[in-house]
């Protein structure tokens, strides 16, 4: 594994494209995992407040698929801009 990983680090410094693609990859997975890390908790908190108060259930929903919603936009927009540069 290590022998793998210090061959890929090798290539990196000797080609410009292979580091441009480990950074890619690098940012990319640095958007999603903060994606999902800013959408975890507002399942959570929705889940937990229709069980508090059920009556409220569609306007909670309503508010958390649009959060969730933004927070996916703005994730998109950092693949974006990751892939583009």
């Amino acid at each position: 594994m290590s022998y793998e990983l210090l061959a890929i680090v090798q290539e990196a410094a000797t080609n410009p494209e292979a580091g441009f693609s480990i950074g890619a990859g690098l940012g990319i997975a640095g958007a999603v995992i903060g994606a999902g890390l800013g959408i975890g908790p507002i399942g959570a908190s929705m889940a937990q407040g229709i069980a508090r108060q059920p009556e409220a259930a569609a306007q909670i929903q309503t508010a958390a698929i649009i959060v969730a919603a933004l927070i996916e936009g703005a994730a998109l927009f950092g693949l974006v801009l990751v892939l583009l540069g």
